[in-house]
């Protein structure tokens, strides 16, 4: 899976944005934390949701569980919004 054409990824400060272009069917703005930001990152290029939560687990120190649920949250908000391609 990755991001679709149509979407640009935009990092401000603490905060990252998912912005539709003209070429997405979605229509607007998803602003999150710096999470969002890192997890977009990553689906610049094909990968998967486990490589993703692999990744971040290797980067930090989180409750078990927590970056596993804030990757799938991410990713089927995504997914509802149409930006993500593949499986």
């Amino acid at each position: 899976m990755k991001l679709k054409k149509g979407f640009i990824v935009h990092d401000v400060d603490n905060e990252s944005m998912l912005i539709a272009t003209g070429e997405a069917q979605f229509s607007g703005i998803v602003k999150g934390n710096k999470m969002l930001g890192e997890v977009l990152s990553y689906m610049k290029e094909d990968t998967t949701e486990a490589e993703i939560v692999r990744k971040m687990r290797a980067k930090y120190d989180a409750p078990e569980g927590k970056i596993e649920a804030d990757v799938k949250r991410v990713v089927t908000e995504l997914r509802k919004i149409g930006a993500i391609e593949g499986k």
